[in-house]
């Protein structure tokens, strides 16, 4: 029974091993990609990154809606006529609508490159990770397989003299007959 704790015991600490292993492992390379990333970057990649971010986000969407809203209620009140800017069919809107789109979006696309080619790295790095896990799973299988086969050893061997011991019993219980 202790033996089998023992072994119990091993393959949980090696299982602990196994995982602060890979942890770390993962930690170290995602602090070097984020390092890689830092230093490999240029001040207008950052600030692409930077405006992809806000545009796309809540926070863009609700400003973006409430400037558009001002700019044609302005635009279409009565009392502003004297200092309206862009009646309708607001052509100046649509002009720099068209500017922000034809902006935006390369910005947005240069982003999402980058971080694709980011994605790869990482998703090698991951793969690479849970090789290293598949491989040691297979050494515990392999460790658990062993201890199977030396447990069921030891069964047969434990059989073996219970048979033994059985046969010695039967034995001793057989009437001695001194004189015959």
């Amino acid at each position: 029974m202790n033996e089998q704790n023992n072994s119990q015991s091993e393959v949980k600490d090696y299982g602990k091993r196994v995982d602060q292993l890979v942890a770390e492992f993962e930690t170290q390379i995602h602090e070097h990609l984020n390092e890689e990333y830092l230093k490999s970057t240029k001040w207008s990649d950052k600030l692409a990154d930077k405006i992809a971010a806000f545009g796309g986000s809540w926070k863009f969407i609700i400003i973006f809606f409430t400037v558009l809203l001002i700019w044609v209620v302005f635009n279409t009140l009565s009392f502003t006529k004297i200092i309206h800017f862009d009646e309708p069919p607001f052509i100046l809107l649509n002009l720099v609508l068209s500017f922000l789109a034809g902006f935006q979006a390369p910005i947005i696309m240069m982003s999402q490159n980058r971080q694709a080619s980011r994605d790869k790295k990482e998703t090698i790095i991951d793969f690479a990770i849970n090789y290293k896990a598949e491989q040691e799973i297979d050494d515990m299988q392999e460790h658990l397989h062993r201890i199977e086969a030396n447990f069921a050893e030891f069964r047969c061997e434990v059989r073996n003299e219970l048979a033994a011991i059985k046969e010695l019993l039967q034995e001793n219980k057989k009437p001695f007959r001194g004189g015959e």
